[in-house]
């Protein structure tokens, strides 16, 4: 075989992990002699658009329009059948979704062109913190009708795959755990750039400063981080918290921040590409989410050595080692949260040296590269290529 042609899915480019990963995954696997099309559609209004990072990487990028965050069937229609005609006509070995709504037109679509090998993967999930009991229970009954068109599940942690077999999505045997890979170099040196991101709030080197990256969406819970800045400074607390990315909820949490008191205290940012610059003069990074899969800003600030704090949902706590490399809080819990934030503000060397080793070490490009390459090549000659 010359070359393997591989068409990968993703509802949309929006700001966040999955559009990071796709993308740097899409333009190493390129230059691994992958010949690859990444296929995306639109981002919502609040959402952000990271379609830039996937082009200037020289990927092949398309936009299928319709094919968007929210589900509507006559524009879903109309990206299904435009899918189907462009995996026709690029006949590709492979297709490799990324998302729920991608998943499942992307897998439909590429069982129908007769695609000898489709993967999806999970990088997190759906069935919990997002909607009630029943629509949940749905998603779980679509997800394992779905499994039975993929040759293979991926997700991008172990506690992901445990809780994907709990819910009986498909079986063990079909389900590979590929760990997200990043380009850490930027967060491994970013003490270059200690003071800049100070300088900028207009906040002192001795104040510190307490932060949340990500979007400003419910299940990402930043309200509990709020709620947890208020009782610091209720009880002396002379920092500042900085909150990092955008959303729905960017009018909301603002409004919050008023009404605990601690407007003053409190810097949002709205979105920003120079996370180096960030991370570099953050104290502590938290993340409250109720349901994750691998957090992309938890990697980072453990590169950059920023001590983390973070809630025990998805993948996090495959990644952290609480009192070893971060902390972590049950769900939801104020107080675990207060208490956690205060520890680690005086987290010792050795906790920052492990978090940095466990990041550079689990979540390199090269190797993520790597394990998609080989787990690619194993695909296909289970299907009978000669490669």
């Amino acid at each position: 075989m010359d070359s393997i042609r591989v068409v990968r899915v993703i509802a949309r480019m929006n700001i966040g992990g999955p559009a990071i990963h796709v993308a740097k995954l899409t333009s190493g696997m390129q230059r691994n002699g992958f010949e690859t099309i990444l296929v995306s559609g639109s981002p919502g209004p609040a959402e952000g658009d990271m379609s830039d990072l996937a082009q200037a990487q020289n990927v092949n990028f398309r936009r299928i329009k319709q094919l968007g965050p929210t589900i509507a069937p006559w524009d879903d229609g109309v990206a299904f059948w435009r899918l189907l005609r462009l995996i026709r006509s690029i006949k590709p070995q492979i297709v490799h979704t990324h998302t729920a709504k991608a998943g499942a037109i992307g897998r439909l679509a590429a069982r129908l062109a007769g695609v000898p090998v489709v993967v999806h993967t999970f990088h997190g999930h759906v069935f919990r913190g997002y909607w009630g009991p029943v629509i949940s229970y749905i998603a779980v009954a679509t997800e394992r009708l779905l499994s039975r068109l993929a040759t293979a599940i991926v997700t991008v942690s172990e506690n992901v795959r445990r809780e994907l077999i709990f819910h009986r999505i498909a079986p063990p045997h079909q389900i590979h755990v590929l760990p997200l890979g990043l380009d850490l170099d930027v967060f491994e040196n970013c003490a270059a750039n200690r003071g800049e991101f100070r300088s900028e709030l207009n906040v002192r080197a001795t104040v510190p400063l307490v932060g949340t990256i990500g979007r400003l969406v419910p299940i990402k819970n930043q309200q509990l981080f709020l709620r947890a800045a208020s009782r610091l400074v209720s009880a002396g607390f002379e920092g500042r918290f900085v909150i990092v990315g955008g959303g729905e909820l960017s009018g909301k949490l603002q409004q919050l921040v008023l009404e605990l008191g601690i407007a003053d205290r409190t810097i949002f940012t709205g979105w920003r590409r120079d996370l180096g610059k960030i991370y570099a003069d953050l104290d502590v990074l938290v993340n409250t989410a109720n349901n994750e899969g691998t957090p992309v800003a938890l990697i980072e600030a453990m590169a950059a050595r920023v001590p983390v704090v973070a809630t025990e949902v998805g993948g996090v706590p495959d990644m952290i080692k609480s009192q070893r490399n971060g902390f972590l809080v049950p769900t939801g819990d104020l107080d675990a949260l207060v208490n956690a934030i205060g520890l680690a503000l005086a987290a010792p060397e050795s906790m920052l040296d492990a978090a940095q080793h466990y990041a550079l070490e689990n979540h390199n490009l090269d190797r993520m590269l790597t394990r998609t390459s080989d787990l690619y090549r194993r695909l296909l000659r289970d299907k009978g290529y000669a490669l």
